[in-house]
């Protein structure tokens, strides 16, 4: 993308911003700028600041000192019209959709057109008309009438960036925006953020995706614990600069070495039709003390064979076997009895009882284990959690904080203790670190390696490219339901598999 060299004037300043809460102090005298028509990428990990932060500029949260300059205009503290009044939009990780309505009704909630006399109906074809531009704007495959709870995750992310995009913005904040997005879906944003940047529109984009923040920001600002550490711009702005300031040290290559070679089968899927892709089978074989990349476009068909694997769908035919053995799977519980675990895509909705406490989240999927006759035993419940809270290294205050409260990269860490207390054979990963920063990665990239070496097979499902290709010691790839190749370590690049994701062969 086409860097702006001499930014204008500021239309956003921070000055000295803090925010203390008792014996913490989340913002420590932060001070950043963004210029009119400039993309600042804000990066670091989990607990850095950014969320506070960004809260600060919605007008959620007051800081405890510093001022906010908006358009020459200065503020000790933002209200959440005072945002909105000065054209400050968000899109927001965590989607915030109303899953009975439509797009179009999402999109424009509260603003809708109206007509009629003292009823004020909405204006329903005004609405969708409204709307349709800016669907066709980030290139969307689906309709102002399309019904939310009948989108993709995916394409529920696009509708968030419609929304804020609606608000005629003159600064979009977009937090993790291409978390959930294709390869197309995310060069086209890229293409709308420069359209926006050409518009003068200002952009903070904060995102773990380092490759993508080099390839469309003008300037990169690095927090860490509350702190401002550190700017890049230009052709300083690299992966391992930005991984340098946000962790305080270099960080090792991605793969790690498998210490013996892979062992005998350990999950086999033969001839597997899903209810996505009914005219489609699928068969791969994983192996023990194995990580197998499962690769592949949004949409491929992937998490659909998680899931009939898993029995959270149905399989329409096909055999599975674990460790040589043909077993019926057709509910979750019978794949936990044979020792085959699924950490889902998202772990919020699918993973873990947030309102329930870190205790409670690993105890859930196996309560007979902790049962002393009719009742279930605290005691236990609580010496697996530690043990297992010490073991994955999980930043909690304590066993009885709530998982809602903790970072992605630790609510991930408990999706995972709760099987690793359960003796698994087989977990398959289905986009293990979307949404988490780049040191939690690393962390559970090194989790992952240590149950492979452990025995367990590993399927890991990932949209990440640096991901499948750094982490795999074998990669599959699928293209609209089938199995379309496979590829050894050696053969590993982007292009091979881009050119097996849309059905191309490889030489």
């Amino acid at each position: 993308m086409q860097r702006v060299t001499e930014p204008a004037a500021p239309f956003l300043e921070l000055n000295g911003i803090s925010k203390t809460y008792p014996g913490v102090a989340a913002l420590d005298g932060v001070s950043l700028s963004v210029s009119r028509g400039e993309i600042v990428g804000l990066i670091g990990e989990n607990g850095a600041g950014k969320s506070t932060l960004m809260k600060v500029l919605g007008g959620v949260v007051e800081p405890t000192a510093g001022t906010i300059r908006v358009d020459g205009r200065d503020y000790p503290a933002l209200t959440v019209n005072d945002a909105i009044n000065s054209g400050i939009a968000f899109v927001h990780q965590e989607l915030n959709l109303f899953d009975n309505l439509d797009a179009a009704a999402n999109i424009l909630i509260g603003r809708e057109p109206l007509y009629g006399g003292p009823l004020r109906l909405i204006d329903r074809k005004a609405l969708h008309a409204k709307v349709q531009p800016l669907l066709d704007k980030l290139g969307v495959d689906f309709k102002p009438d399309t019904p939310v709870a009948a989108l993709s995750l995916a394409q529920r992310q696009l509708l968030e960036i419609a929304k804020a995009l609606s608000l005629d913005a003159r600064l979009v904040i977009m937090d993790e925006p291409t978390s959930s997005l294709t390869l197309t879906e995310t060069a086209r944003l890229l293409s709308v953020l420069n359209e926006l940047r050409r518009d003068g529109v200002s952009i903070i984009f904060i995102s773990h995706r380092l490759n993508e923040v080099k390839s469309c920001v003008d300037r990169v600002v690095v927090l860490r614990d509350g702190r401002v550490v550190g700017s890049l711009v230009g052709e300083t702005i690299r992966p391992d600069a930005m991984i340098r300031l946000m962790i305080g040290r270099d960080l090792k290559s991605l793969y790690i070495p498998p210490k013996v070679p892979p062992g005998a089968p350990a999950l086999e899927i033969e001839d597997f039709r899903t209810t996505a892709f009914p005219d489609q089978e699928v068969s791969l074989t994983l192996r023990r003390g194995e990580i197998l990349g499962l690769a592949g476009l949004v949409g491929a068909g992937r998490t659909e064979l998680a899931c009939a694997a898993f029995g959270v769908d149905r399989r329409l035919a096909g055999t599975l076997r674990i460790e040589g053995e043909a077993v019926t799977i057709r509910e979750p519980r019978d794949a936990i009895a044979r020792g085959l675990y699924l950490v889902p895509e998202d772990r919020k909705r699918c993973g873990l009882h947030l309102d329930f406490s870190l205790t409670q989240n690993i105890s859930l999927p196996d309560l007979m284990t902790y049962a002393v006759g009719p009742l279930i035993s605290p005691a236990a419940e609580e010496k697996i959690a530690e043990t297992q809270r010490h073991r994955l290294n999980i930043r909690a205050y304590d066993i009885a904080t709530e998982a809602g409260t903790l970072s992605g990269g630790n609510q991930q860490k408990i999706v995972l203790a709760k099987w690793l207390a359960m003796k698994p054979r087989v977990i398959i990963f289905d986009e293990p670190t979307r949404g988490i920063d780049v040191g939690a990665k690393s962390e559970i990239y090194q989790l992952m390696r240590g149950l492979a070496d452990n025995g367990v097979a590993v399927l890991m499902i990932s949209s990440d490219m640096e991901e499948v290709i750094g982490v795999s010691d074998r990669m599959a790839v699928m293209q609209e339901g089938r199995i379309s190749g496979f590829l050894e370590r050696d053969r590993f690049s982007e292009h091979n598999v881009l050119q097996l994701a849309v059905g191309k062969t490889v030489n």
